[in-house]
């Protein structure tokens, strides 16, 4: 499996990448969000990566983040969701909207993709539920599993993993009732600033 891949941008054909790695050009697609931050062509760039073998072909997929890339993959599990569907979806919405549409189960978020009618998009919110924002939680270094005193913590370490600021989090936590398990806090968190 290729995790990953530093090299110099030899093209740049949105949303297909080509990254010279030591003389081997190595050609992959990308989502728009990871795109716009690329530098100029002929720059040095390193991106996470996910290969897809398929019958017919292997796939090379970059990511700028390993958030990006978790979103991509728990995408791709879903049934009826291809890697095409999958960084259409990345590219017209970032993880942390994503998450947010998927933990308030906001199926016109996901709609507003181009490709996404209103079934797909219902079952998107259905299988997403619950795994993106324990990634989050996991990758800010908390667990799933917490007493109530730590819950607080853990729901603004996942808030902070999501992209929102550290001021973002801390005024969203004062929504968020005392004693509440993690999963419901960040429910209520994130809706606290979906409100702003």
């Amino acid at each position: 499996m290729i995790g990953r891949l530093a090299g110099t941008l030899l093209e740049k054909h949105p949303p297909s990448l080509v990254l010279d790695v030591g003389g081997v050009g190595y050609e992959l697609d990308a989502p728009m969000s990871t795109v716009y931050n690329l530098p100029a062509v002929g720059e040095r760039v390193t991106l996470l990566t996910h290969l897809l073998v398929r019958e017919d072909a292997h796939q090379l997929y970059g990511f700028a983040t390993a958030a990006e890339r978790h979103a991509f993959r728990a995408l791709i599990r879903i049934s009826g969701v291809g890697a095409r569907t999958a960084l259409a979806l990345l590219s017209g919405l970032s993880v942390e909207e994503l998450a947010q549409a998927v933990a308030l189960q906001q199926a016109g978020a996901l709609t507003r993709v181009p490709g996404i009618g209103a079934k797909t998009a219902q079952r998107l919110l259905l299988e997403l539920k619950g795994k993106l924002v324990p990634a989050a939680i996991e990758g800010a270094g908390g667990t799933a599993q917490t007493s109530v005193g730590d819950a607080s913590t853990d729901i603004l370490r996942a808030l902070l993993a999501l992209g929102y600021s550290e001021r973002e989090g801390t005024a969203a936590m004062r929504s968020v009732p005392a004693g509440i398990g993690v999963s419901e806090g960040i429910r209520v968190a994130l809706q606290a600033i979906a409100k702003r």
